[in-house]
């Protein structure tokens, strides 16, 4: 088993200091107004950037398995955020997509690697037990390659 370790210094009111170890740059995050200021990320940004980091490690390894190049990759994460039943604020679901940086006719083992790279990302199965992750594929021409919630 490993950890993973952040430790956060609050700067002033909600704008605190994540850092995330020896020879990393540290990151500020912020809650937007009126609470904060926006002077960076939201934890719900955070959340989305995990979510979409790992997926998109998790394709690109599943496709560099069978000697691919896909890249550059793109991964946009959207969350959407409302009011549970007992009226908190909650991210009730997530949707990201990853576009491949080629067409899909230039990666052989396409539909393997789409078929099996969602198990490997950690964040994004450990999310799904609470929230609904929604994973879009598409190629570098538009084309809708994988589409599964």
């Amino acid at each position: 088993m490993t950890t993973a370790t952040v430790s956060l210094q609050q700067q002033a009111d909600y704008r605190f200091e994540i850092r995330f170890g020896e020879n990393i740059p540290g990151l500020i995050a912020d809650e937007p107004a009126p609470l904060g200021k926006g002077a960076g990320p939201s934890p719900a940004q955070l959340l989305c950037a995990s979510v979409g980091n790992c997926l998109s490690d998790s394709l690109l390894f599943a496709l560099r398995k069978f000697k691919q190049t896909p890249e550059p990759l793109r991964c946009e994460v959207t969350a959407e955020v409302g009011r549970n039943p007992e009226g908190r604020l909650r991210i009730l679901g997530m949707h990201a997509t990853i576009t491949l940086g080629v067409a899909a006719g230039a990666l052989e083992h396409l539909d393997r690697a789409l078929a099996q790279f969602e198990e490997f990302c950690t964040v994004t199965q450990s999310v799904r037990q609470a929230v609904p992750v929604r994973v879009t594929v598409v190629d570098a021409d538009g084309q809708t390659l994988h589409d599964k919630t």
